[in-house]
Parts: C-alpha cells; structure tokens; sequence
C-alpha cells in the first residue's frame, strides 16, 4: 500500500512539474485570449494535482470538485478589491490570486477539472490493469 502512495504522489508531483512548464511555455509563445483560458484551465489542473499531491487517496470526483470549487472561490473573490490590493503588492499572489473577476473564466475552470478528472482515470485504470492483468 505504501508504495501505490508514493507512487502516486511521485506521479501528481510530475503533474504539477508538467502543468506549471505547460503554463509558462503557453504564456510564452501564445499570447490573448487563448494563452489567458487555456491559463485559466491549467490553472485548475494545477490545483487538481496538488490536491492529489497531498491527499494521494483522493477520488478523482472529490479532487474535481476541490479543485473546480477553489477555483471558482478564488475568482468570485475577485468581485472583492482584496485580490487586486494584494497582487499590486505580490506577483506571487497575482499569479494565484488574480485581480479581475471575468465571468468566462468559470467556464475554463471546469474545463481544466474535467480534462484533470479524464487523465486522472485513465491513469488509475491503466495502472490497475498493469498490476492486476488478470480479472
């Protein structure tokens, strides 16, 4: 059992390694409407994994939805000055924050869940045929 946890934990840690260089390179070479939701997505899928990261039994619904409600807290919490205030002072909290609430962001949000909740799944299920090939 010990090891399935580190296992999965080493695979949500190649996630978020791979969600955050995913990020950074569509920022890079995209810019506009389409770097900004495909952020907004990854940024879900970001969460999605660190969710996966510190709770490796998590089920792949309960992190959808942890990750999809966050998300959408965090974005709600834009129709407060708070994110702004705090993101003129800290690009760190700019980046996990935001600063203006954008009603299509939602919408991009639950993209990124469910693509998260499809990967994960597939994952779960070819690992478990891997270990157990036998019904």
């Amino acid at each position: 059992m010990r090891n399935h946890l580190t296992q999965a934990r080493l695979t949500a840690l190649a996630a978020v390694a791979a969600t955050v260089a995913a990020g950074l390179a569509i920022r890079a070479l995209s810019d506009g409407s389409f770097a900004k939701y495909v952020g907004d997505a990854l940024y879900t899928v970001l969460l999605y994994a660190l969710c996966v990261l510190a709770i490796p039994r998590i089920r792949p619904l309960t992190a959808t939805l942890a990750a999809l409600g966050l998300s959408w807290a965090i974005e709600f919490l834009q129709l407060t000055p708070i994110p702004a205030e705090l993101s003129r002072q800290s690009t760190l909290a700019r980046l996990v924050l935001g600063s203006t609430f954008n009603p299509p962001d939602l919408l991009w949000y639950a993209v990124g869940a469910i693509s998260a909740l499809l990967v994960h799944t597939t994952v779960r299920r070819a690992t478990r045929r891997t270990s157990h090939p036998f019904p």
